[in-house]
């Protein structure tokens, strides 16, 4: 009886043992500043080719971080801009189809309420995670909005290790 009880003992004090040198993982988060930092190396990329856009950063929560809307970009950028993040966001790559149809053939419609499937939401990354998502809108083409957020997260880029 004696040695059940010493034996049940030792593997309780031994599952405690592994839970208290058990940790949580280190994350990493989107700050403010490193949101606002990439919205504006977008916005600035963007404006530096003449394109009036919007431009939005979300957190891994698809929570918005950083909006900017240009002087002169239509109010629609600003509703295309959130649905290309959580498109982004959803599926964890950028945002469009995986495929790009061929010149001169629309892409298919997005499959999910609240997307859609154009070109211009690219993820924020750490590694292998995926902090947040940068979207842009209204410049002539979605390649042209990718284009303004590659340069976004490049600006950051120092601040995202």
């Amino acid at each position: 009886m004696k040695i059940t009880k010493f034996v049940l003992l030792s593997i309780a004090i031994a599952a405690v043992s592994v839970n208290a040198f058990a940790q949580l993982p280190a994350t990493k988060i989107l700050t403010m500043d490193v949101a606002q930092s990439i919205a504006q190396g977008a916005m600035t990329k963007c404006r530096a080719d003449g394109y009036k856009v919007t431009v939005l950063v979300v957190d891994g929560l698809n929570a918005p971080k950083a909006l900017m809307r240009d002087d002169g970009a239509p109010a629609s950028t600003t509703e295309v801009a959130r649905m290309k993040a959580t498109a982004t966001m959803l599926y964890n790559r950028p945002s469009g189809p995986v495929n790009p149809p061929p010149a001169g053939q629309a892409a298919p419609p997005a499959t999910i309420p609240g997307t859609i499937n154009a070109q211009g939401g690219l993820p924020i990354k750490v590694g292998e995670s995926t902090i947040g998502a940068v979207a842009v809108s209204g410049a002539p083409g979605g390649d042209k909005d990718a284009a303004c957020a590659r340069e976004g997260i490049a600006k950051a880029a120092d601040k995202l290790r």
